[in-house]
């Protein structure tokens, strides 16, 4: 809305600072002066660019005691006014200009910024949609991104998606357009179209790293991470310096258990950006899984030093007291780690392992129980709870299954088929795994991982072939 370049070098190397100086004396009381209202404007603007907007509001009244009908000055002081929060006096003197026939871009785009702030985003669009037809071709893409941002604040993320894909057009190099088309696709959970998009985008755009990154993270949310580091790699080979790019490729190495490589790049990450909380618990975590405890343990204290309350951390430390063989100790972490983080159902998950390991089967039964309960789909828990019910008996466990029949959880008919087995109902089992297999071959093969002794099995064996 407003610049530092229309006084002209020559002012901004003389006379602001004296400008300046006058306006901090006249603020203590002092006589300002006569001022040319370019030496006026400039300094308003320098208020308004270092958002210093009460002194710009002040400024603004006090050349218009020199300027009365000075419409920059107007516009400006409306701009103060609605940066400030006083939204219904901008609104006024945006008003009065245009009652006394003022008509120009800036003040349909300050129009619509104010409506914006008024959360009356019905207006705020049909303001900056004016603005654009009064804007040139080259100079449309922050109005495209204002407008953007109106239909989001309406949850219409397709209609900011079509304006978005327009500012990129006009402008490729826009890079908050490229990060809000990112958001959009995810908030909509359409990680195809996504890929899609950025992938049209690079064949015009290939030495944009934006592009590549958010490519990268859109293969990331569909969990093809090969695909993930491969994008990523680019926009590293483009911009080396880039650090949340490290981060992504690391987890994404971390979701294969590539541990040295997702080691490497935290490292990156924390060599360009700072040290980082959560690099280093995932860190921490990359040493666990490598069983490298103390080094385990370095990582999450070093995590804890920078966010003492990181659940994830404190988890951390429990595995590794757990895999030292002090599962009691272990269990006291995971306890602190849940206390700090109620809602996850993860660490119920390795809370019920802990008593399980301690033979505190009550408590283990009540915390897979928990962590199903928030998270259904979870294979592991599933799969770790029915073996803990069957050292019960094997009907418990199919009993507790077909009550979570129709849960979306995949490994469901693989267990059953496992325990109809065991139960010696292989009539109904073999049907079952047939089935299972030819909805999901990879899926059933699981059986035999869960359940070695049915690796014997020839008609198990056979149907999975």
């Amino acid at each position: 809305m407003y610049n530092d370049e229309d006084s002209g070098d020559d002012y901004f190397e003389g006379n602001l600072n004296e400008d300046l100086n006058k306006f901090e004396a006249f603020l203590k009381g002092e006589e300002i002066g006569f001022l040319d209202s370019d030496r006026w404007e400039a300094l308003i603007d320098n208020f308004l660019l270092s958002g210093q907007f009460k002194n710009a509001a002040l400024c603004s009244e006090e050349a218009l005691t020199q300027f009365s009908f000075n419409s920059i000055f107007k516009l400006r002081k409306a701009q103060a006014y609605s940066a400030l929060g006083k939204l219904k006096d901008a609104i006024n003197i945006i008003t009065e200009l245009e009652r006394a026939g003022e008509s120009s871009l800036e003040i349909v785009i300050t129009k619509a910024s104010i409506f914006s702030q008024l959360r009356d985003s019905k207006n705020a669009i049909r303001f900056f949609k004016e603005a654009l037809i009064l804007s040139d071709k080259e100079n449309r893409d922050e109005i495209y991104i204002d407008l953007a941002m109106e239909y989001q604040n309406q949850n219409n993320y397709k209609g900011a998606l079509e304006v978005l894909k327009e500012a990129i057009q006009v402008n490729s190099n826009n890079e908050a357009a490229i990060y809000e088309i990112a958001f959009c696709y995810d908030q909509l959970e359409d990680f195809e179209s996504s890929i899609k998009c950025y992938s049209d985008f690079i064949d015009e755009n290939p030495y944009s790293f934006t592009a590549w990154y958010n490519l990268g993270n859109a293969y990331s949310k569909i969990e093809n991470y090969d695909k993930a580091i491969w994008a990523y790699d680019y926009c590293i080979i483009i911009n080396d310096d880039f650090g949340p790019v490290y981060f992504n490729i690391a987890n994404s190495f971390l979701s294969i258990n590539k541990y040295r490589k997702a080691i490497e790049n935290f490292h990156k990450c924390i060599e360009i950006d700072g040290d980082d909380s959560v690099a280093f618990c995932y860190i921490g975590e990359c040493h666990e899984q490598l069983n490298e405890l103390d080094l385990a343990k370095h990582f999450y204290d070093k995590s804890l030093e920078l966010a003492p309350l990181l659940p994830d951390a404190w988890l951390g430390l429990g595995i590794v007291k757990d895999l030292e063989g002090d599962t009691k100790g272990g269990l006291a972490l995971i306890q602190k780690a849940l206390e700090l983080d109620p809602e996850n159902a993860g660490i119920y998950h390795v809370l019920a392992g802990a008593f399980e390991k301690l033979e505190l089967f009550g408590e283990a039964s009540e915390n897979y129980e928990i962590s199903l309960a928030m998270d259904p789909t979870d294979e592991e828990c599933l799969s770790n709870y029915i073996a803990l019910l069957s050292l019960e008996s094997d009907g418990t466990a199919l009993a507790f299954l077909e009550a979570l029949e129709s849960s979306s959880n995949t490994m469901i008919p693989v267990l059953r088929v496992a325990l109809l087995w065991r139960l010696g109902d292989k009539g109904l089992a073999l049907e079952l795994f047939r089935d299972a297999v030819e909805n999901d071959r990879e899926k059933a093969k699981e059986i035999f991982e869960l359940y070695p002794d049915l690796k014997s099995v020839k008609e198990l064996i056979d149907l999975s072939e």
